[in-house]
């Protein structure tokens, strides 16, 4: 069973862990951002991490039916996870700024779905990925994620399996403390990139 340390390691390995002062995809800010696509260029490492996770679901969660993620963060881990379950793949993408799922995805009646991310700060995102597969056939049985960075804060309204968490300090724009002000801001995120 893979710890939390080891988790790191691999992130470390990987240079994904990087420290500075970073505008996060909920618009908080960190001195520690986990570059995620550095481990998922790695199919031997993104592999490793999501085996893991999904020892760690079945443990917790029972059968899963359908792994549905949010684009485009969650993708590769939703991907290689449902993978390792023996389960189909799917995800949700975002549509008039709502995620909706497209492409012909869909979900059956009675399927158990499993909501997988990559990194879990709010959890905005796994929120709107369950809102949005909430009104189709099919029971969301939980959320899962490589790391869970509020440390167990994060509310999804259904359990969270994390293959590690860590309490990362996060600061609204307004409430900086003066080392982190002092250097200049860096968003490495996806989300509200224009096209």
């Amino acid at each position: 069973m893979m710890t939390s340390d080891d988790v790191l390691a691999e992130f470390r390995a990987a240079g994904a862990l990087l420290e500075g002062h970073f505008i996060l995809s909920s618009g908080l800010r960190s001195p520690v951002f986990l570059q995620k696509m550095f481990v998922f260029q790695d199919p031997k490492r993104t592999e490793t991490l999501c085996r893991a996770l999904a020892e760690k679901i079945t443990a917790r969660l029972g059968r899963i039916d359908v792994v549905a993620s949010p684009a485009v963060g969650g993708i590769v881990p939703g991907y290689e996870t449902a993978r390792q379950l023996g389960c189909r793949a799917i995800f949700v993408e975002r549509e008039e700024g709502r995620f909706q799922l497209r492409r012909g995805f869909s979900i059956e009646q009675g399927e158990r779905v499993l909501v997988v991310e990559d990194i879990v700060t709010t959890g905005l995102s796994s929120r709107e990925c369950i809102a949005a597969i909430a009104g189709h056939p099919g029971e969301i049985v939980g959320a899962a994620c490589l790391i869970d960075r509020s440390g167990g804060k994060a509310d999804l309204g259904v359990p969270l399996v994390a293959l590690a968490s860590l309490d990362i300090p996060t600061y609204s724009p307004d409430a900086l403390p003066p080392e982190l002000a002092a250097l200049p801001p860096v968003k490495p995120g996806s989300r509200n990139l224009k096209v």
